[in-house]
């Protein structure tokens, strides 16, 4: 059994109790930084070189060339070829929604324009897709082909040039679903390769693995410590912190949902945060009941009881406003809106990675395959950053063509506010179009 802090805003410590809830430490170990410092400049200067004795002595894969761990389309396609019917129903299904919304996406946020001022002057963006992308994939023991997806489906939506997929292979042990992730995501370059290493091979360029213009996917301390440190060289998708998610509820959601949907996120990690806030106490008691009859019976129950007990809470909100002026405080990763009127309270939420509304809608459909990107962004950074998507593999060009009698009215204002500057030869490259009609 975990008992869960439980918390009340008509307390007079809520705050104070509130904030030590939310609290973590986002130093990162210097010692971590230090390490990964020296792994990006030795992968910047030998290359390939450094790769294979990394590899070898991170992942227990040894390897005579870089060539080595790739891995080919072919091997991709029998991955594929290869999973049970079930599994490879629902990984074409998964694809198949994510591809679509991100589509849509697309037809509403990434297409170029223009449009003619009152001069005739064409004024627009230019929309382009990046030349090459690197996705990083977590490996080891476990496996994650929603990762696969998610990171690579708007790469190639977006129309990237080229895909570089990295992924740890330890002990030369492959996982067959990423791989056919990969292959239906439409990756074009597979290496078996993890770690700060295969930021740095991506951020850098080597003999073998060319230099991207963006890394984007989750992993591990050094990983992210690795993202951190080529930003500028490369860009980066963000630095994710633990875990998140937010449950509103007004009481009348089947409390065993409620509890199993708090595991969800939980089960991440020791230091993942799951929270609800509910205005009714009764109901409170109930999910708590429900979290005690469950625990038990969740393989990763250990994990869930440390996630729970270290950062999780229950607590009882005045009334539903109140519990939608939390929510955009606190900025989730996940928002439940597990309501039965979620179109009523959406108009007062503003900030959360996603919003998942109604009773019956989980956040682990998120995850996997309802269509919307499960990157997302953590830590309070929803209040100014959004979810992985097209947009992030595209960028934006200004278009400006002006024409003979905008020369003349831009040209004026731009000379005046060039001299009030102090800035001549920007007044005199405008004054010299005027001169000449």
């Amino acid at each position: 059994m975990i008992k869960l802090r439980q918390l009340d805003t008509a307390s007079a410590s809520f705050e104070a109790d509130f904030e030590q809830l939310r609290h973590w430490s986002e130093d990162t170990d210097a010692a971590i930084e230090g390490r990964v410092a020296e792994i990006l400049a030795d992968v910047q200067t030998r290359g390939d070189a450094a790769l294979l004795d990394y590899t070898a002595r991170f992942d227990r894969l040894q390897a005579t060339s870089v060539a080595e761990l790739q891995i080919s389309a072919g091997e991709l396609k029998a991955a594929f070829d290869g999973l049970p019917p079930a599994q490879a129903q629902a990984l074409q299904a998964a694809a198949g929604r994510v591809r679509r919304y991100h589509e849509r996406q697309l037809e509403a946020c990434g297409r170029s324009w223009t449009y003619r001022d009152d001069d005739g002057s064409l004024l627009g963006q230019k929309v382009t897709p990046l030349d090459r992308v690197g996705i990083y994939v977590p490996g080891g023991k476990a496996a994650y082909p929603s990762s696969v997806l998610m990171n690579a489906m708007p790469a190639q939506v977006a129309g990237v040039g080229e895909i570089i997929m990295v992924s740890p292979a330890r002990g030369g042990e492959e996982q067959q679903l990423v791989l056919a992730a990969a292959w239906l995501a439409g990756v074009h370059r597979v290496f078996t390769i993890g770690g700060a290493q295969a930021v740095a091979a991506l951020a850098y360029g080597t003999a073998t693995i060319p230099q991207v213009d963006k890394i984007v996917g989750p992993g591990n301390a050094y990983v992210a410590a690795a993202k951190r440190a080529v930003f500028g060289v490369v860009g980066i998708d963000m630095v994710a912190g633990p875990s998140e998610i937010l449950v509103i509820c007004d009481g009348s959601t089947n409390p065993d949902w409620i509890a199993m949907d708090l595991f969800s996120q939980a089960e991440h990690d020791e230091i993942a945060q799951s929270i609800l806030l509910c205005p009714d106490q009764a109901f409170i008691d109930r999910v708590q009941a429900s979290i005690d009859k469950l625990l038990p019976h969740m393989p990763r129950r250990d994990i869930i009881a440390a996630s729970l007990g270290n950062r999780g809470a229950l607590i009882k909100v005045a009334d539903m406003a109140e519990a939608c002026d939390i929510a955009n405080y606190i900025a989730p990763e996940h928002l439940e809106l597990s309501v039965s009127d979620p179109q009523t309270w959406l108009p007062q939420l503003k900030h959360a990675g996603a919003i998942f509304m109604g009773r019956f809608t989980s956040e682990s459909l998120g995850d996997y395959c309802a269509g919307p990107n499960h990157v997302l962004p953590t830590s309070r950074t929803a209040r100014f950053a959004s979810p992985l998507g097209v947009y992030d593999f595209q960028k934006r060009s200004s278009l400006i063509q002006v024409s003979a009698q905008g020369a003349i009215n831009l040209g004026k204002i731009a000379s005046t506010l060039a001299h009030g500057e102090g800035l001549q030869a920007h007044a005199r490259a405008a004054e010299m179009r005027l001169e000449q009609q």
